[in-house]
Parts: structure tokens; sequence; C-alpha cells
């Protein structure tokens, strides 16, 4: 199954999508929420569907993200080797942890603002995890039954604010507009293998990352088992898995950054894909 989320900011409506077609379910479901994730709507929702005629919606219509706000984004750094080492980073021997601002939620094709003062804004496509099921203490051999599915991200990053202005790493991932999040959550069933999924971003056209979740450090059970061992994963909570090399900090022979009027689109096998236009903060 696919889910999504359509209509104006903060007046979003849950659907799906069924053979490349939009569908409102809002008559059935409240929200795609921690209640949702936390209980067998999934499965409810799939044996409604067969009985309902749905109500379509417009392919203009806008897509926010496909979740509320959940109760936290968790994102493993310097996931891929070739990432690592673009950035001239060791290679990490446990999972690299940090948090993103909820309030960095946007919808997939929402703008990107560069944040005021920034100068070093970046990009990084990334698979995200949705959490389906309480999650503390899993075992690595249980931790795919605590997943609901699967998610395209875009981890927006400010350069500065994360590694020149002390401190941890949020304070340059959690800035307005740097979470798009979707088009749409795949269930686990609509993924043949999540550990072999292509996955790219292009600047003004350019491809400049393209790679593949085969080449992952930690893959998925790992992750999720080894942040179930620091803190309780709720029902919704996103896990971001890292992103492979391409990024801005990496561009040779200098790093470069996003401007006003450039177009960031990116996308994963099987989750479709996004497209940001990046615009100046206005005051």
């Amino acid at each position: 199954m696919k889910l999504i989320k359509f209509g104006k900011p903060g007046q979003e409506k849950p659907g799906v999508i069924i053979d490349d077609k939009r569908y409102d379910v809002s008559h059935l479901v409240k929200d795609y929420d921690e209640n949702f994730f936390s209980s067998d709507a999934i499965e409810n929702l799939k044996s409604e569907i067969n009985t309902q005629n749905l109500p379509e919606i417009s392919a203009d219509e806008r897509l926010g993200s496909p979740l509320a706000r959940p109760s936290k984004i968790i994102c493993v750094g310097l996931n891929y080797k070739d990432h690592a080492a673009e950035t001239n980073a060791p290679i990490p021997q446990e999972p690299i942890l940090f948090f993103k601002a909820t309030t960095a939620i946007v919808g997939p094709n929402d703008d990107l603002i560069i944040p005021k003062t920034s100068t070093k804004t970046d990009w990084e496509v990334e698979l995200a995890i949705v959490i389906g099921k309480k999650a503390s203490y899993v075992s690595e051999e249980n931790a795919l039954e605590h997943v609901a599915g699967y998610v395209l991200h875009n981890d927006y990053s400010e350069r500065a604010f994360q590694l020149e202005r002390n401190g941890q790493w949020v304070k340059g991932k959690s800035c307005d507009t740097f979470a798009p999040i979707g088009p749409f959550i795949a269930t686990p069933d609509e993924i043949e293998d999540v550990h072999n999924l292509r996955l790219w971003l292009k600047v003004n056209g350019e491809i400049l990352q393209d790679g593949n979740t085969s080449n992952l450090i930690f893959d998925v059970p790992f992750i999720v088992s080894y942040i179930s061992q620091f803190m309780t994963l709720l029902p919704g909570d996103i896990i971001s898995t890292g992103t492979p090399a391409g990024v801005g900090l990496g561009q040779k022979p200098e790093p470069w950054y996003l401007k006003p009027g450039d177009v960031v689109e990116l996308g994963i096998d099987g989750l479709g894909s996004s497209t940001q236009k990046v615009k100046a903060y206005d005051e």
C-alpha cells in the first residue's frame, strides 16, 4: 500500500495511491499518526479499500508529508563508505545518531527556503524508515516487525551551522523546510528488497548522487535494533538512514552549495521522486 496526504499546508487529508491514481480515504482514516501506525489500521484499511468506491484526487493536488508530525526524527550519519570518504571522515564503528527537528518537515515538492544567514545549504537523498510498532530493546532478528514502511527524505543540511558553530549537528539539520518527506510511504510488501534500491539526486538537471542501499554500512534491521537500545521508538517515528557520496560538501575541486533559483530533484526505487525549488529566506 502507498499512503499519501494531500491538500493545503496544515489542512492535509489522508489518501492512498492505487495503480498510480490517488484516492481520498479521509472518511476511513483520521490521520497517519501514532495511533494509526500502532494499531492494525494498515491491514484494516487494505480490507476496507477493497469494498469502497473511493473518491479520486486530482493529480494537480498538492502532496504533503505522508504522515503526521512524529515524536522524533532520528538520523544516521556517515552510513555510506563513499560519503564518509568524500568528507574525510573515518568509517564509523557504531552508527552516528543525531536528531532533526520535526518542525523541518514539509511536503515532498514544497520549496526549500535557504535559512537566514546561510552560506552552505547542502542536499542529501536518504531512505527513511517509518516505525509501525513500539520498539524498545528490539533484536535484529525481530526488527523488521517494527517497520510500517519506507519513504523518500531529503536530509538538507546547513554545513556552517552543522560543523562550524560548535555543538551537535542538530543546528545544521533542523531549519524550516529541511525535511521534505514523500511523496508516499510504501508498506514493506511494496518493496522487493530494501537493501537493493537505487537512490539519486540532481541539482539543476545534473546527477550528483547516484548510490544504492546495498552499500549501507549499517543495514535497516541493525539500525532499528541499535537505536532501540538507547530510546523507545514510537509508531510513526522516522529513522533516516544516511546518504551516499555526491553532496555539496564533497564536490571537487571544492565544495559548492545551493543558491536561490536552483532546482533539486531526487528519488529512490519504489518510493517515487520529489522536487524542491530553492528560494531565499524572505523576512
